[in-house]
């Protein structure tokens, strides 16, 4: 049987090959040209696509998982694109108001994904994001033969196949653009009996590494990166994971996760300190699928040798998604705008605390709690906003929605000052310094500081930005944050690089053009 699957996983293969090869145009899409069958094997097996790219085709796997684009260069630098270029153009003005429910949290449907997979049965998660990010765990897992059905409607079914039940993939497993992903399973897979090699896109391939695999290799994880500390990761087999007692010099939710996971198939007990509270799913999920998680005070501790149990997962709206709407009703006059079902968990609502503390109109209507995770429909109207300081206690509640805090900022009447956020010139892109490029293309004063940023309001003027182009760096939040800008401008904006958005918002711009953006999209 394992010798038929793969005779069909390396047909499957060659058939992309042969409709790639025999395309006549320098680029060619095969959407629609490849069968889902096809297209599935040969996306959760990324060595395919690593091999090809070394030559000079060029092949990426889209952000809907059913199509790829492939193109033909003498130039091996070559820019390789999965999709079109994509642009928002914004026309000014305008309010948001009416009911939305943003797509469902990223972090939680990666977490989802993972867990269930380990645990004994079968879990059905409800409101899963259909995004690119997820999607890379969720074909990551398939890839290491777990059986998944959907994703159809935010509908996902994982039969789990237990704590030791991960099948070696046949090759890479790549993970996009997806931090999250690659650094989670980066701990989840230092405990598996078999080898590993993460890969991402060009992005992903920059950001650093060695915050996770530094305490990894602490605890016995045999893994190596490039010289710079960054992917491919190769992950081999370790001899022995022991628990390990770690202070996190900054602190990051990823990697608090990374080494929870790793401590699951660890000797004793692995507990990591946080130097201020980060988002706590994994720790609320873990509970929900009966791993005991010890917390005390600033120390979060497994013990290894445990098991999970499947159990339903419903996933609440992501915060970080409706951070974008609540700053632009916020901003724009007129607008009154409720927000449903979202995620209110306390380590993620710095949004709302800033917010609030400059000015906002924001009521927050608790519902019941979806699993482990508090959630309420937020309501916004405008106000007037005024700068301040950012307290340093919020700023890692806050870190992912930074960008759209940014707007608000230059909406306020006076300065705002942010310290202590060097996380984010790690992400995506710089985005304290994109930012900063894209408020200065639009007529906002900000200073770059090596933690933070100082942006000059401009509260009192009509049209706080002027017209003009943004480059998102192929970053999906400074995209979506400049396209609310447009409610407070003086002529069009346009966006450029925007495909990005799809990591982690699919259906942003017909969901902000339904609630009063004037948005369209063009592709060239």
């Amino acid at each position: 049987m394992l010798q038929a699957c793969r005779l069909q996983l390396f047909c499957d293969r060659l058939f992309c090959l042969f409709l790639i090869v025999r395309a006549p145009c320098p680029e060619v899409s095969l959407s629609g040209q490849v069968p889902a069958r096809v297209w599935e094997s040969a996306y959760s097996q990324a060595g395919f696509f690593t091999c090809l790219q070394s030559t000079s085709l060029n092949l990426s796997p889209a952000t809907d998982n059913l199509s790829v684009t492939a193109s033909t260069s003498t130039d091996s630098s070559a820019t390789r694109q999965a999709h079109p270029a994509l642009q928002f153009s914004i026309a000014p003005g305008g309010s948001l108001r009416g009911r939305l429910r943003v797509p469902g949290d990223k972090s939680i449907s990666h977490r989802s994904i993972m867990l269930a997979a380990l645990a004994d049965g079968e879990t059905q998660i409800n409101g899963f994001l259909e995004g690119a990010d997820s999607l890379a765990t969720l074909a990551a897992f398939r890839a290491m033969g777990v059986t998944i059905d959907g994703p159809a409607h935010g509908q996902v079914r994982v039969v789990g196949v237990g704590m030791n039940g991960l099948s070696i993939p046949i090759g890479p497993l790549y993970m996009g653009n997806s931090g999250t992903s690659m650094r989670l399973l980066c701990g989840l897979l230092s405990g598996q009996r078999f080898a590993t090699t993460l890969i991402g896109d060009q992005s992903l391939s920059r950001r650093p590494m060695r915050r996770v695999t530094t305490p990894l290799c602490k605890m016995g994880a045999r893994i190596e990166t490039t010289a710079q500390g960054t992917a491919p990761l190769h992950i081999a087999p370790a001899k022995r994971l022991i628990g390990i007692d770690y202070p996190m010099p900054v602190a990051s939710a990823q990697v608090k996760s990374s080494l929870l996971l790793a401590g699951l198939y660890a000797d004793g007990e692995t507990c990591v300190h946080e130097p201020a509270p980060t988002r706590d799913h994994t720790e609320r999920m873990l509970a929900t699928l009966g791993y005991e998680v010890r917390r005390d005070g600033e120390r979060i501790c497994v013990t290894g040798g445990g098991k999970l149990h499947a159990a339903p997962i419903t996933v609440p709206a992501d915060i970080s998604s409706a951070a974008f709407f609540l700053v632009g009703a916020a901003i724009a006059p007129g607008s009154n705008l409720t927000l449903e079902q979202v995620g209110i968990n306390p380590t993620r609502i710095g949004i709302i605390n800033i917010l609030r503390a400059m000015g906002a109109d924001l009521r927050i209507q608790r519902k019941p709690d979806l699993g482990a995770e508090p959630v309420a429909d937020i309501l916004i109207r405008s106000a007037k906003l005024n700068g301040i300081t950012i307290p340093l206690e919020q700023v890692p509640l806050a870190i992912d929605e930074f960008p759209a805090l940014f707007i608000a900022a230059a909406c306020a009447e006076g300065q705002t000052l942010l310290t202590g956020a060097e996380e984010l010139r790690v992400k995506e892109s710089d985005r304290i310094a994109v930012m900063a490029e894209g408020l200065a293309a639009l007529g906002v004063q900000s200073v770059i500081l090596p933690d933070g940023i100082r942006i000059e309001g401009r509260g009192n003027a009509a049209a706080v930005f002027n017209g003009g182009s943004v480059h998102s760096h192929d970053d999906h939040r400074i995209a979506m944050s400049f396209a609310m800008a447009g409610l407070r401008a003086a002529a069009p904006i346009k966006i450029l690089d925007c495909a990005n958005v799809n990591t982690s918002f699919p259906g942003f711009a017909t969901l902000a053009a339904r609630a009063g953006l004037a948005i369209s999209e063009q592709t060239r």
